[in-house]
């Protein structure tokens, strides 16, 4: 009979390591100055059990809940290891977000504790002043505990009505399944890009360190930058969103030997335009671009490699760890090749499934299949074809128009740095397709002519942006995301 496996919380594991080796150093922050500082394993120990106990003077407990919201930052990851040393469970929250907003947050989550340098809140708030404060306090390990649910997710989504997502992965070694899947077994280096508040930055810092990785933290992207240090640390993972690849594939001096040390690179986040695709399977090994489909509930992975791309075009890949079944809005399945809402059941019964606070939690089919409201279609092997979010989808005319489409189109012209399209109010077309456009030289922008001229080869007519905006700079968050409806309500009546 096989002996039960051992677990070993995350809290215990860092004790371990920093027994095993306090003076390596296997954190590395690129800070925003162009400096890096590489942080020991002894630090981390130290520092996460001094900010533990202060944790727990203002009453945090085994699963109680830590509202985290720093700019990426070494003490971010301090924190969240100390809030695993105590066995409760983080709230990452966007670091800029407006005070009205956190609040409506923080209502429902119900925290103990709120570390911000910007916020308030009616329970204990601790700045980083206050975290410097307690390197005076007993650095020992602390009794070890187990998070039952080591981090909540946050999504206002496009509609802006927030919620919390608690996703059923403790604080042990080897529960995060869906991280492994697509980070792999194997040690290595990973280059984090992504903002520590959202899952491509925060699922890839302390529990791939945990994991015997070497972590090389952005504290903001920049392309270039980004680059050179794939090169210089010789980088064997990262997760990038389609924003950043594009920003990349548009560097002039970037080459496949800057890129050689890249075994996986996994994409996901958003539908990509394929003019990339094809520029980063010049850059690194087709198996080594990875894409992927999936969500912060973590209902499910789709996936393949760029050695597939030939012969599926456009596709994210086939089902990992789930079943995959296109519905139309009675739930009823489409035929391959029909754009309906995606529905994925997990392949293994047993396995706990996310829930929501704050909005009702998607009830699953007769036969077991749930859906995050996302659109897409499959082709007669198996494929799936991300469409766009039911809810970004503009109607004009009558027409349905996915705003990826759209922004793939614009992307293809050398002229654009970053685009967005969202559908604003209009009383003849109900919805029109408007483009907002960053240039990629302010000083030198296209011309609106010009730009409809582009997608008018390019797309059928009913899908061409009806009018055009130029900007300084997309409003993206730094992970990439934006709120198509918001803009398009600012827009209205223009």
């Amino acid at each position: 009979m096989t002996a039960p496996t051992e677990v070993v919380s995350f809290g215990r594991r860092l004790t371990e390591i920093a027994a095993q080796r306090p003076d390596d150093a296997d954190l590395i922050i690129a800070n925003r100055d162009g400096t890096e500082t590489a942080i020991t394993w002894r630090t981390l120990e130290t520092r996460a059990n001094q900010i533990a106990r202060a944790l727990q003077a203002h009453g945090v407990v085994k699963n109680a809940i830590v509202c985290l919201a720093l700019p990426t930052c070494v003490e971010h990851i301090f924190v969240t290891l100390a809030v695993w040393k105590l066995g409760a469970t983080l709230l990452p929250l966007r670091a800029d977000q407006p005070q009205w907003e956190m609040e409506r947050l923080l209502a429902m989550a119900g925290p103990t504790v709120v570390v911000s340098d910007t916020h308030c809140s009616t329970c204990p708030v601790l700045t980083r002043a206050d975290l410097a404060a307690t390197r005076d306090l007993d650095h020992r390990a602390l009794a070890d505990e187990v998070s039952e649910c080591v981090n909540l997710g946050a999504s206002s989504g496009s509609t802006g009505t927030p919620k919390l997502i608690v996703t059923p992965v403790r604080g042990v070694l080897a529960d995060d399944t869906q991280t492994a899947i697509v980070k792999g077994a194997d040690a290595g280096v990973v280059l984090v890009v992504s903002p520590l508040y959202h899952v491509n930055g925060f699922s890839f810092v302390a529990p791939r360190l945990l994991a015997d990785d070497r972590v090389i933290v952005m504290e903001a992207f920049d392309a270039a930058r980004c680059v050179e240090l794939i090169e210089r640390h010789r980088v064997t993972f990262t997760v990038m969103v389609p924003t950043m690849l594009q920003r990349i594939a548009r560097l002039p001096e970037v080459t496949a030997a800057n890129l050689a040390s890249i075994e996986t690179l996994l994409y996901g986040g958003a539908k990509i335009p394929e003019w990339v695709v094809d520029r980063w399977l010049e850059l690194i090994a087709p198996q080594s671009f990875v894409f992927s489909y999936g969500s912060t509930e973590r209902l499910g992975l789709i996936m393949m490699t760029g050695a597939e791309w030939v012969d599926h075009r456009g596709a994210t890949g086939r089902p990992v760890d789930v079943e995959l079944s296109i519905r139309d809005d009675h739930g009823r399945a489409v035929p391959n090749g029909e754009v309906g809402e995606i529905y994925m059941r997990p392949t293994d019964p047993e396995r706990r499934l996310f829930a929501y606070i704050g909005a009702a939690t998607p009830e699953p089919s007769a036969d077991g299949f749930l859906t995050v409201g996302d659109l897409g279609w499959v082709d007669d092997d198996g494929y799936l074809y991300i469409a766009d979010r039911r809810k970004d989808l503009i109607v004009t005319g009558g027409a349905n128009v996915f705003p990826a489409e759209v922004e793939a189109a614009l992307s293809e012209h050398p002229g654009v740095a970053d685009q967005v399209v969202v559908g604003v109010a209009d009383a003849e077309w109900g919805h029109r397709v408007h483009a907002i456009v960053q240039p990629a030289d302010p000083g030198a922008p296209p011309t609106i002519d010009e730009l409809r001229a582009w997608c008018k080869s390019r797309l059928s007519g009913y899908k061409v942006p009806k009018t055009y905006e130029l900007v300084e700079r997309v409003p993206r968050t730094a992970a990439g995301k934006l709120n198509r409806t918001q803009l398009g309500e600012q827009r209205a009546g223009d």
